[in-house]
């Protein structure tokens, strides 16, 4: 793949209609954005590679899948410098879906998916504050999450 290779207002397309639904066949696509599928197929794999499109991921619906707790954690850390080792550890909890280092009042924001109450306090007490680095956390409940969507693109 050419190192130069500069996103377009095609790709933009291709990304817009995908992120609304990944499942979307690259023909059904193609048609929308005036292409042919192979097309679609190669700038794909070329947006593939370059780190554009990172994979795919389906949403799920937890609370239906019995986990009706979501939570966000503010995490202060003794020092940041301690940041990669405590991000090594959390990734190990499976509750734990989003990590991200924030500037800010936290050092570290974290999303987590809990059956209920008393199991987002076996994972904080018993998991979470257990890491060595972390000094303290603040949790957050969501009540609603009222929207959840992809950027637009073009």
């Amino acid at each position: 793949m050419p190192k130069n290779y500069e996103i377009d207002e095609v790709d933009l397309k291709i990304l817009s209609h995908l992120m609304q639904d990944a499942k979307t066949p690259y023909t059904e696509i193609a048609k929308k954005v005036y292409v042919s599928g192979g097309t679609v197929h190669v700038r794909m794999k070329k947006l593939e590679e370059m780190g554009v499109v990172k994979g795919t991921t389906l949403q799920l619906d937890y609370a239906k899948l019995g986990f009706d707790v979501t939570c966000f954690l503010g995490v202060y850390l003794q020092r940041s410098s301690l940041y990669d080792q405590v991000v090594t550890e959390l990734k190990q909890i499976p509750e734990i879906v989003r990590i991200h280092y924030t500037t800010g009042n936290y050092n570290i924001f974290i999303k987590i998916h809990c059956r209920d109450t008393n199991h987002l306090r076996e994972v904080l007490h018993d998991k979470i504050q257990k890491v060595e680095g972390i000094e303290r956390t603040e949790t957050f409940i969501s009540l609603d999450e009222s929207m959840s969507r992809p950027i637009q693109l073009s």
